[in-house]
C-alpha cells in the first residue's frame, strides 16, 4: 500500500502530532499505547520502531476484528458488554500517550446490532476516557490518530483502493520530501486564524447555507483550537460551545458511517440547546437511538470550520477523520452532538472540574458524533459590543 519510505514518513508525522499535542515534552521511559486495527499492521510496525528509537515504552494493542465485534455485541449479555477488564483503570492512569491507527475491514458489520448495546459499552467505558482527559489537562498525556487505507473504506467511499490511498498520501503530505515541515507551515497559518478569531468578542455565530440556519453560542472562557497534533490529518478550527445557546437547523449533506451503520441526510432541529427533531434520509432510527444514548447526546459538543486552502482532501472518504477535514470547493462546517472538548476552556485546565463545566455549558456525554456540511455557506459572528462580521465565506476564513 505504502512504500517503506512512506511508512517511515507517516510514523514520523504521527510522532510530530503526538509531541505537539502534549504540553509537556516526552521523556525516555514514557509509556505510549499503540492501538491499531489489524490491517494497519505495516504502519504499526513502523511506528513501534520509531517509538523504540525515541526511547519510549510502546504498549501495542490490536483492536477487535469485525467478526469479534459482531460476537461481542451480538452475543454479549449486558454484564459482558459493560465489563471492564481488571487492570484497565491502572493501565490508563499510567499512560503518557496514545497513538491510534484506524483501518476498518468493515464499516457495516454492526448494522444488525441494537445501537443501545453499543451505547451501553460506550457509557461503561466513559470513565477511561475521562482519566485520559484529566491527565491531558495536566500535561501528562497526549494523543494522536490517523487512518490506513483499506479496501472496505475505498468501497464505501466509491473510490478505488489506489485512489483512496492517494487521498491519504496527499492529505498527510506523504507525497512531499518532508511532511513534518509542511505540517509546521499549516500549524503556523492556523495559529494566525485562531488568534484572529480569539481577538473577537463573539456573542453568537450564525451558519447559513442552502439547508442550514443554525445559531451557536461560543460561551464564556472559550478558545479556538485546531491543528494541535491530535488528528493526522487535521485542518479544522473548532471550539466547544455553550450547548444551551444552540438554536435552529443543521443539515449534514455528507454521509456518515458510525458503529457499523451508514446514515445520510441527517437534519437536526435545535431549541434551547436540545435536538427536538431528528430526521435522516437513511438510518433515521439509528440516529434517534444515538441521540437517546444519554442526557447529553442530543446537545452540541463541538462547532468547527475547515478552510479549503489548508485541506487537500477533495473526496468523500467514508471516514470521519478525513470527512470532517474536507476541503473541496467550499471547505466544510461540522458540528458534533455529544461530548465537549474541555481543552477549549481558555482558563487553567486543572481548575476545570465537573461543576465548572456545567456552569460554563460544556456538554457531557458518552457520544461524540461529527456531522459534516460541505455546502457553500456564510458564517457570521455577532459581536458582544454590537455589530457583526463575516468570519467565513466561500470555504475560506475571512479573518
Amino acid at each position: 500500500m505504502f512504500s517503506p519510505a512512506e511508512l517511515e514518513k507517516y510514523a514520523r508525522t504521527l510522532w510530530w502530532g503526538l509531541t505537539t499535542a502534549r504540553t509537556k515534552p516526552y521523556r525516555p521511559g514514557d509509556v505510549i499505547l499503540l492501538r491499531f486495527d489489524p490491517e494497519a499492521t505495516p504502519l504499526a510496525e513502523a511506528m513501534h520502531a520509531l517509538l523504540m528509537a525515541e526511547g519510549m515504552v510502546p504498549a501495542p494493542r490490536q483492536n477487535l476484528t469485525s467478526t469479534m465485534e459482531v460476537s461481542f455485541y451480538g452475543l454479549g449479555s449486558e454484564t459482558q458488554i459493560k465489563a471492564v477488564l481488571p487492570g484497565d483503570r491502572e493501565f490508563t492512569e499510567g499512560l503518557n500517550g496514545l497513538i491510534s491507527l484506524i483501518a476498518p475491514s468493515s464499516l457495516t458489520h454492526l448494522a444488525g446490532v441494537d445501537p443501545a448495546k453499543i451505547g451501553l459499552a460506550a457509557v461503561a467505558r466513559k470513565y477511561l476516557r475521562e482519566i485520559m482527559e484529566k491527565r491531558e489537562q495536566t500535561g501528562d498525556f497526549g494523543w494522536t490518530l490517523c487512518a490506513y487505507p483499506t479496501a472496505e473504506q475505498a468501497r464505501c467511499a466509491g473510490l478505488s483502493l489506489e485512489d483512496y490511498a492517494g487521498q491519504i498520501r496527499r492529505a498527510c503530505f506523504l507525497d512531499t520530501d518532508d511532511p513534518v515541515a509542511k505540517w509546521r507551515e499549516v500549524h503556523a497559518d492556523v495559529a494566525r486564524v485562531k488568534q484572529a478569531l480569539g481577538a473577537l468578542d463573539i456573542e453568537r455565530i450564525r451558519i447559513e447555507s442552502e439547508h442550514c440556519d443554525l445559531s451557536v453560542t461560543p460561551g464564556l472562557s472559550r478558545r479556538w483550537l485546531g491543528v494541535s497534533g491530535h488528528n493526522i490529518p487535521s485542518f479544522e478550527v473548532f471550539l466547544s460551545p455553550d450547548w444551551r445557546g444552540t438554536e435552529g437547523v443543521y443539515y449534514a449533506d455528507q454521509p456518515s458511517y458510525r458503529s457499523g451503520n451508514r446514515v445520510a441526510g441527517v437534519r437536526l432541529e435545535f431549541q434551547a440547546g436540545i435536538v427536538t427533531r431528528a430526521t435522516a434520509e437513511e438510518g433515521q432510527e439509528f440516529v434517534r437511538k444515538q441521540l437517546a444514548m444519554d442526557e447529553g447526546a442530543s446537545r452540541l459538543g463541538e462547532f468547527s470550520l475547515t478552510d479549503r486552502r489548508h485541506s487537500r482532501i477533495n473526496a468523500f472518504m467514508a471516514s470521519t477523520l478525513f470527512d470532517e477535514n474536507y476541503g473541496g470547493e467550499h471547505g466544510n462546517c461540522h458540528v458534533a452532538v455529544g461530548a465537549s472538548y474541555s481543552d477549549t476552556y481558555s482558563g487553567d485546565q486543572t481548575s476545570l472540574d465537573e461543576a465548572k463545566k456545567r456552569e460554563l455549558g460544556f456538554n457531557d456525554s458518552a457520544l461524540h458524533w461529527d456531522l459534516v456540511n460541505t455546502e457553500d455557506k456564510t458564517v457570521t459572528a455577532r459581536l458582544a459590543g454590537g455589530g457583526s462580521i463575516v468570519i467565513y465565506k466561500g470555504g475560506e476564513f475571512q479573518v
